[in-house]
């Protein structure tokens, strides 16, 4: 399983803290089981909101090719179609 991002604990910290006190004020209870029952669903609905936060996606790793086959797959390039400098023409610039 793994761990909760710091993006999942803060989420799920402020729903918990705020939906407790939004239900209280809006209940207005001050009985001992009723408080218990808001504190369990503010706990519940924190842990749904932590757990469906996206997940950071794993970086990709790069996949390194031998030295040998990269070499062996560059074809070597025609003199004729090597560029020339600017205003050069290839004869020229090779005298």
């Amino acid at each position: 399983m793994p761990r909760p991002t710091a993006a999942q604990f803060a989420y799920g910290t402020c729903t918990v803290i705020f939906s407790t006190l939004a239900m209280l004020l809006l209940s207005q209870t001050s009985s001992g089981p009723g408080v218990a029952v808001i504190a369990v669903a503010a706990l519940a609905l924190g842990l749904l909101v932590a757990m469906t936060v996206p997940q950071a996606r794993p970086t990709r790793t790069m996949t390194s090719v031998p030295t040998a086959q990269r070499a062996a797959d560059r074809e070597p390039v025609p003199a004729a179609r090597v560029s020339a400098g600017a205003g050069e023409s290839a004869r020229g610039r090779a005298a």
